[in-house]
C-alpha cells in the first residue's frame, strides 16, 4: 500500500511537471522573435569570454552591436537598414586601434 501511494505521488509530480514544460514551450511559441509588431529581434550572440557576449540586436530597421558583461552593456556599433555605419567617423576612428595585421 504504501510503494502505491510513493508510486502514484511520483507520477503526479512527473505528470505536473510535463504539463509545465509543455506550457512554456507553447508560451515561447507565441512570442518569438521577428513577429508582425515586434521591433526588437535578438539576430545572434557570441561568446567572447567566460562572462562577455557581443549580440547583434535589429531594433526596427537598424541593427545595432552590443557589448554585454555582468554589469554592462555598451553599443558598440550602429547600422542603419541599408547596411551603412549609423556613425562611420566614430568606427573608423576605432578601426586602426583594434587591427591585429599591423
Amino acid at each position: 500500500m504504501d510503494f502505491l501511494r510513493v508510486f502514484g505521488s511520483l507520477v503526479l509530480v512527473f505528470g505536473l511537471l510535463g504539463g509545465l514544460l509543455w506550457g512554456l514551450k507553447r508560451l515561447q511559441m507565441r512570442v518569438q522573435p521577428g513577429l508582425p509588431g515586434r521591433r526588437l529581434a535578438l539576430l545572434e550572440t557570441l561568446s567572447v569570454g567566460s562572462r562577455q557576449k557581443i549580440a547583434l540586436v535589429r531594433v526596427g530597421q537598424a541593427q545595432v552591436l552590443l557589448g554585454i558583461s555582468p554589469g554592462q552593456i555598451t553599443a558598440l556599433g550602429q547600422w542603419g537598414s541599408d547596411g551603412q555605419p549609423a556613425h562611420p567617423s566614430a568606427l573608423q576612428a576605432l578601426a586602426p586601434e583594434h587591427r591585429h595585421d599591423a
